[in-house]
């Protein structure tokens, strides 16, 4: 077996198998509690711009179907990543959102629960100030 022939082996063996790590980090973004805030956006994103750039040269540079091939799997996977991460934080952040104005809990009063929506005139119109500053 020539060098070219192990080094190609090696490649082709090492992404398939990433290919199955990404499975677990995919996993941990959808039953993640806080709305998978550890992932990174910034990382991941890199990631998928780094495949997606080495799909270009595989099929631009080096006219290589199956290179371009493994790394549009890798790119799925971080773009499945992404779309996993967001929705969970979107989900998250409505939950949030609804939880802060929902009935007081042992933690909240009434009165700040009421503050929440206290009518506020300026000039001619009214407007509803969720937090009870001056805006």
């Amino acid at each position: 077996m020539r060098l070219e022939d192990v080094t190609l082996t090696l490649f082709a063996a090492c992404n398939f198998i990433r290919l199955f790590a990404y499975l677990p980090q995919i996993y941990k973004a959808a039953t993640d509690k806080n709305g998978a805030s550890a992932i990174s956006y910034t990382t991941w994103g890199l990631f998928l711009i780094a495949h997606v750039s080495t799909i270009a040269y595989a099929l631009v540079n080096r006219s290589d179907w199956w290179l371009a091939a493994c790394f549009a799997g890798n790119s799925l996977c971080c773009m499945a990543i992404l779309a996993v991460a967001y929705w969970k934080s979107v989900s998250h952040a409505r939950a949030s959102h609804l939880s802060a104005i929902s009935l007081p809990g042992p933690r909240r009063n009434l009165s700040k629960c009421i503050k929440q929506f206290i009518p506020l005139r300026i000039g001619s119109t009214t407007q509803v100030v969720r937090d009870g500053s001056r805006r």
